[in-house]
């Protein structure tokens, strides 16, 4: 069962009621899981997710948030307590930059978890072999958001939905969400594949005028 600070209300108002209870000037993730606890990591993967659902760019954010959501997925892997390194869990983050991100965010949430249903299609979520091949697409969507491309539109919006679509699956055990996270996966590999081949072929373009 997963943790959470407020059990009987809805992942978007249990969402809501932690980003109104954000320090005013910083926050870390330590702070985060204080609030949440191991039990709650998929709650707080979705949060971690929103600042990159709307069109904010907070320098160094992907990086470090994409990290945790990284080790949440290894650690859901090899079925061990979460472990952060010290640097991660202290460090500190703007909260006041964050807030209108999350606050924005939320109406994902709050969309999804009108057309996710309870163990719809379970056998796409429970059970050990999908859960193994679910959790390693969990860890490449976090590797993905955490890819260079921070500065390209979109680049982190869609590996940031498919990891919602994983936790809200994972926790509803809608194996719907966790289709949809798949082939959000999926459109973001196809997304960065022709970013890399569009890049690659500007470049020998530039060197083929220059007389290179």
């Amino acid at each position: 069962m997963t943790k959470t600070p407020f059990p009987d209300a809805s992942l978007g108002e249990q969402l809501a009621k932690v980003i109104d209870q954000l320090p005013p000037d910083a926050l870390s993730l330590q702070e985060l899981l204080d609030v949440f606890g191991d039990e709650g990591l998929l709650l707080v993967t979705i949060l971690l997710t929103l600042v990159f659902l709307i069109p904010v760019s907070i320098p160094g954010v992907s990086t470090v948030f994409g990290a945790a959501i990284l080790l949440v997925g290894i650690s859901r892997l090899i079925g061990r307590p979460l472990w952060l390194p010290q640097r991660l869990r202290t460090r500190a983050l703007p909260a006041d930059k964050l807030r209108p991100g999350l606050t924005g965010g939320l109406v994902w949430v709050r969309r999804l978890e009108k057309i996710s249903r309870p163990h719809r299609l379970r056998l796409l979520a429970d059970g050990t072999p999908v859960r193994l091949v679910n959790d390693l697409a969990f860890i490449l969507a976090a590797l993905l958001l955490m890819a260079p491309f921070g500065f390209v539109p979109f680049s982190n919006t869609l590996p940031a939905l498919a990891l919602l679509l994983y936790a809200i699956g994972f926790i509803q055990r809608d194996g719907v969400a966790v289709l949809l996270g798949h082939l959000a996966s999926i459109g973001t590999m196809i997304y960065f594949g022709v970013l890399i081949s569009g890049g690659g072929l500007a470049v020998r373009e530039l060197l083929q005028r220059v007389g290179l």
